[in-house]
């Protein structure tokens, strides 16, 4: 890189991205008390509701820490960070803490506090991708070797997470780590293959998973299931058909008084649409649909490889899942075990959502946006 292509270390925090996050977190705060408070009656401050700010307080923290991190310091981070995150899946199955049927958590002893490692491990295999497909080539197009070592180090976690198991998490890991290697120069036909293939395993594990099939079978006739498998879509439609346009009023929805499960987690966006009705609803996309925007835009400013495949990264796992946790509530796609970023329930989550955060407004501080006159803008280029 040349002296005149060096990142620039005098931009201040991008107020795209900090605008829409700042009304992402102030929406989960809200809903999460709505949510608990009705999980916690003989309380005032509901202990989940603690937890929630628990985890956003140690997120600030981490993520003040990832923005601050100088440049190439992740770049040489990324590997080892990975190689952590496995071995971490790789202890779930040791000491793992069993919810539901599924090995996900592990709990720090005599603490209390469980984490899950499948969060930490999404995050560390997308920088450990960027920062392998960032190495030094001299082809114009990715070469073969370099594409299949990538994608190694994203199906090692996903295998991992598919054996907990944990489908949804380990199919959306190996959806953004493709969407990386096309990004970084890989040529579509590499992937027919095994995309045909994926596919395939998709659909032998959810023939031979009995959970998976149920989990399917209330996806495609929910009513017809909707005293088993299909039960917590169809609550999820009650809450968007009450919801209406404006919603029945902050604290005021019914489904989460036990009708509808997990509301304070994978299924938030429904409370969202019961109380504050379409309007909360399309308030909460829009605002990702916004960072989305703003994160794409730094990665395409993004001078140095790492950085640009980083970015694109973490505005992917920031925005891609959410739209997918969406999707589920709506359901327009099979349910799955994914939370809506900054708005769900869940410290681990939370923690690496401002971790991805802190990075991408690191990246954005390196390569602020052109201003009037300033030598890469229009008004710039005009004057010269």
């Amino acid at each position: 890189m040349t002296s005149a292509s060096k990142p620039s270390e005098g931009g201040g925090i991008n107020s795209g991205i900090a605008i829409a996050t700042a009304l992402l977190v102030a929406m989960g705060v809200v809903m999460s008390y709505s949510a608990t408070a009705a999980l916690a009656l003989d309380s005032r401050f509901p202990p989940l509701f603690f937890d929630h700010l628990v985890g956003l307080a140690m997120g600030i923290a981490a993520g003040s820490v990832a923005y601050a991190a100088p440049p190439g310091a992740l770049r040489r981070l990324a590997l080892p960070i990975w190689l952590l995150g496995v071995v971490l899946l790789g202890l779930t199955f040791l000491f793992g803490v069993e919810v539901n049927g599924a090995r996900r958590w592990i709990e720090v002893p005599g603490s209390g506090i469980r984490f899950q490692p499948g969060e930490i491990a999404k995050l560390a295999t997308l920088m450990a991708v960027a920062a392998w497909l960032s190495r030094k080539d001299d082809r114009r197009e990715l070469s073969t070797r370099r594409s299949v070592e990538a994608a190694g180090i994203a199906l090692l976690p996903a295998g991992l997470l598919l054996l907990q198991p944990d489908l949804g998490n380990a199919v959306v890991l190996v959806a953004l780590s493709a969407i990386l290697l096309f990004i970084a120069g890989t040529p579509w036909p590499r992937f027919v293959l095994p995309g045909a293939a994926g596919v395939a395993l998709v659909a032998v594990y959810v023939a031979t998973n009995d959970y998976a099939w149920r989990r399917v079978m209330g996806f495609l006739d929910p009513f017809r299931e909707a005293r088993g498998a299909g039960w917590q879509l169809v609550q999820s439609y009650v809450a968007f058909g009450q919801g209406g346009l404006l919603g029945q009023g902050l604290g005021n929805g019914r489904q989460k008084l036990d009708y509808l499960p997990e509301v304070h987690t994978d299924f938030v966006l429904a409370l969202i649409a019961e109380e504050l009705g379409l309007v909360g609803v399309l308030f909460v996309l829009g605002a990702f649909a916004a960072l989305w925007a703003a994160g794409t835009r730094v990665a395409r400013r993004s001078r140095d490889r790492f950085d640009m495949l980083c970015a694109f990264g973490m505005v992917s796992l920031l925005t891609i899942p959410a739209f997918l946790n969406a999707a589920v509530v709506m359901g327009l796609v099979p349910t799955k075990g994914l939370t809506l970023p900054f708005l769900s329930y869940g410290r681990t989550s939370l923690v690496v959502s401002c971790l991805a955060l802190g990075i991408l407004l690191g990246i954005a501080r390196r390569y602020p946006a052109p201003t009037s006159g300033h030598p890469g803008s229009e008004a710039g280029r005009e004057a010269r």
